[in-house]
Order: C-alpha cells, then structure tokens, then sequence
C-alpha cells in the first residue's frame, strides 16, 4: 500500500488535519506530532519558467523543479521563451534530455506555436505534438490574426491546447507597469489594460470559427474576466488562469524595486476584486504562479529597467492559504480545485501518488534566500505567511522534506 494510501486507509481527509501511521512513507513521518500536519494532492502549476536550456544562469531544470518540490508542487508545465526556442522536434529534444535528466518531478514541455516565437512562421506543432503539453508562444502574444487562426486549426487537428500570452504590441507604448494611479503618481509609463483583453476578445472570436480548445495565461484585468465568463456561457471550449500575486496585491502596493515588477504587471483595485469574484463563481479555472526567475542583477534596477517576472512556486500556497482561505474568502475545497483538480483535469496530468504535507499553523517571513530557486525576487519578501511544506512526495518518492 502506498504513503498516500495509507493516509487515506486511516480516514485522513486530503488537506484537513490528520493522524500518521507509524509505517507511513518510509520512516520520515515518524517525529510528526499527531494532529498537527495537512496533507494535500500534490499541485500543478501549468505555467513556469525554468529558463533551461538558454539561461542556466537564471534558473535551471535542477533548481526549479527542486523550488516546485518546495512549494508542495509534484507537475509543472515549461514555457517555450528558452534558447533554443522548443520550436522543432530537434530542439525540444535537447530540453526533453535535460528534464529526464535532473528534474525531481514531473516537468511537461510546451512547444511554441512559432519559430523563435517571431510569430512569422508556424513551428512544427505536428511534429512536437507527442511529447508537449500544448502550445504556447509565452512570453509574447501573437500579432497575427491569421497565424493565430492557422495554429489554433493545427492545434484542433492535433488534439491540443492552444496556450496563449494575450498582449497586443501596437497598445505597449513604452509601459513597464499598470497604466494607473501609482503610474501617474510616480511619472512612469503605463500598460493599458487593453493591451491584454483586446488580444483576447480576438483570440475568442477564433475560437468561434476554429473550435479550438483554448487556455489563457495569467489575466489580470476586470474586462478579461469577463470576456471569459461570456464566452464559457456561450459554451466556447476555454479555460484560464491567473496568478497568486494578482489576486492579493494591486497598484497600490507597488514598491520602486524590481521585485514589483511582472507581466502583466499588478493592475487597480477592481481588476484585483473582479478576479477574486472570478475564482470564486468559477470564470478563473485555475491558479498558476508564473514563476519567472532573473539573476539578482537583472532585477535590481527598478521598476523602469528590471526585467518582467517574479518567482512564484515556493510562497504560492502560503500566500494563497493566509490571504484568501484564513480570512474566510476562499474554501480549502476550492483551492485544492484551483491548484489540483482543475489544471489536471484541463491538461490531462494524473496525479499519481503524490501529495505534500504542511504545517498550517507555522506562520514565519518570507526569506527569499532560503529560496531553493536561483531567482529571489518575490514581492512578498519579509511578508509573515503561514504555512510550512514539512514534505513533497512524488509518484511515492520523497523529493522534499524540510521537518
């Protein structure tokens, strides 16, 4: 009988408090004191970035999968921003070696939907196919209604999810962060926040002509929600995500430290609420951290200069679990569909027998460098947070004990 097994043969509910059998998972459990420990199936995050191969030097399979194992995560999904871009089956190959090779957990590919992710040509979707989770050009939208409309036809065919980043270059204009209040305040330059919903008003209407089944990363704004809430009432085949950094910070958090600076970038108050109520009644699928780690340097030059992106997979349940289920505004039972169910279900991942147990009730700072990811940069740093993964187990292997 397996560890999870076991857990669940005493009458252990999945992330409620439990008991341990003396025997269970090996003898790591043995020191748990009985009653104080939360087991949950383990996460998946369909939206990561672990820079490797191109950018060892920001992160690597090695250090990002070891990170997720930390964050209680046994199946992530690898965005395509890599050098060489997975835009062929030959450079895929050369990430696929490196998975099996060093990562402690469960690491899915995307494959671009274009070459270097230009948006010029389409890659070589039929010929990746076999071996990614779906397609995505992340990182960058694609500018092209009709590459669009091409790849989502050959995704169709193929049997697979079209991923996309929304954001429309011609709406940029120079912008680093939210075109709001602390913008004008500040004299920095905005994003409006039609730069990303209006690539996904028209990545919608595709869907219409295509029947693609269509997957949108880390909205941010109050008209994506509702874009999606429409389109699911028509019965459009698409689901979503966001982020843990957009459901608990907005603008009026922002900092003048790289550390505040991601894209889509944190947006107003009613973007924030409007994607709060959208986890809530079911528009949002899913919670994805977007993990995206930089070299401290790269992230030391404020909110002008620093490069896009946050790391995310080793304070995301604490963030989630102290801001939105202690306060009583999200059950356990929907974050678990949040951060398990759904993005399983979405990309066909099995679960397996795999899990993580935390200590709810530990309540300590955020210390990015305790981070087992190269990246440090969190706008959650010295924020206390409780919640402490004491132990990753992955396909019934230990891959993180922290006791």
């Amino acid at each position: 009988m397996s560890g999870t097994q076991k857990l669940k043969s005493i009458g252990c509910p999945m992330g409620e408090v439990v008991s341990f059998a003396t025997d269970s998972v090996a003898e790591v459990l043995l020191p748990f004191d009985s009653n104080k420990y939360s087991v949950f199936p383990g996460f998946c995050d369909v939206h990561v970035h672990f820079r490797e191969p191109g950018f060892s030097y920001k992160e690597t399979i090695t250090s990002g999968s070891l990170a997720a194992a930390a964050g209680g995560y046994t199946d992530v999904c690898t965005m395509p921003n890599l050098k060489p871009v997975p835009d062929s089956v030959e450079h895929l190959t050369e990430q696929l070696e490196l998975i099996r090779e060093n990562a402690c957990i469960h690491v899915y590919p995307y494959g671009a939907i274009t070459v270097g992710e230009q948006g010029e040509t389409l890659a070589d979707l039929k010929g990746m196919a076999a071996n990614v989770i779906g397609f995505s050009d992340d990182g960058k939208g694609v500018q092209s209604d009709e590459m669009m409309r091409r790849a989502m036809l050959r995704a169709k065919a193929l049997g697979k999810l079209i991923v996309a980043h929304c954001e429309d270059n011609s709406l940029l204009r120079g912008g680093y962060i939210h075109d709001g209040e602390y913008a004008r305040e500040h004299g920095h330059k905005g994003i409006c926040s039609e730069s990303e919903w209006g690539q996904i008003a028209r990545d919608l209407e595709l869907v219409r002509q295509t029947g693609c089944a269509y997957h949108v990363c880390h909205i941010s704004t109050k008209e994506s929600v509702e874009l999606i809430r429409k389109a699911k009432a028509e019965g459009l085949d698409v689901t979503c995500e966001t982020g843990p950094h957009y459901l608990v910070l907005d603008d009026s958090d922002l900092r003048e430290e790289g550390r505040f600076k991601m894209n889509p970038p944190l947006r107003s108050k009613e973007d924030r609420e409007a994607l709060v109520r959208g986890i809530l009644d079911g528009t949002i699928d899913m919670i994805a951290t977007d993990h995206a780690p930089h070299s401290a340097e790269e992230k030391a030059k404020g909110l002008e200069r620093s490069a896009f992106g946050i790391v995310g997979l080793e304070p995301a349940f604490p963030v989630l679990y102290t801001y939105l289920v202690r306060p009583g505004i999200l059950s356990m039972e929907r974050l678990k569909e949040l951060l398990v169910t759904s993005p399983r279900k979405r990309f066909g991942i099995e679960l397996g027998d795999s899990y993580s147990v935390w200590d709810l009730g530990s309540c300590e700072p955020v210390d990015p460098e305790k981070f087992l990811s190269m990246g440090k940069a969190t706008p959650f740093a010295g924020v206390p947070l409780y919640g402490k993964c004491v132990l990753t187990v992955c396909d019934g292997k230990i891959v993180y004990k922290n006791l």
